[in-house]
């Protein structure tokens, strides 16, 4: 298992760029603009994990900050501005399954054999992704509801 990132919500984009690249001084490496989603993802690192970050997949960069910005006003409380843990795995599948069996509830399985969601015991959001290229479907993740919310 490698960790890949935290993901933060932020009100106002601009402002929370002045913060942490202006005043804290990590490096934007990366953004994505989701029309469709109505949201905009940026990529963080800090400056002495710039040449690590470039040795890595460009989609799977790590250690990061992922800030969120929801085009459309949303009202958070202060547990919402937290988003998630993000770690790549070699297998969901089996990783999946052994959090099961350890009794820990996929809350969104990986039904693209890609990512999957689960929450710690304080209610933390935990993102799984498949190392390298997704699994094919299989059951019983293909059909597998979601449960609760991550």
């Amino acid at each position: 298992m490698r960790y890949l990132h935290t993901m933060l919500r932020v009100r106002n984009l601009d402002v929370a760029l002045k913060f942490y690249v202006d005043a804290f001084g990590l490096k934007e490496v990366r953004r994505i603009e989701n029309d469709k989603g109505r949201f905009t993802l940026v990529f963080l690192c800090s400056a002495d994990d710039l040449e690590a970050l470039k040795k890595q997949p460009p989609t799977r960069g790590a250690p990061l900050v992922e800030l969120t910005w929801n085009w459309d006003e949303e009202k958070y409380g202060e547990d919402r501005f937290f988003g998630h843990l993000a770690y790549e795995v070699d297998d969901i599948y089996a990783t999946c399954e052994k959090l099961m069996k350890a009794g820990v509830t996929i809350n969104r399985p990986p039904r693209d054999g890609n990512m999957a969601f689960v929450r710690s015991p304080d209610l933390h959001s935990i993102e799984l992704l498949q190392k390298g290229d997704p699994k094919p479907p299989q059951e019983p993740w293909a059909s597998m509801p979601n449960t609760g919310h991550w």
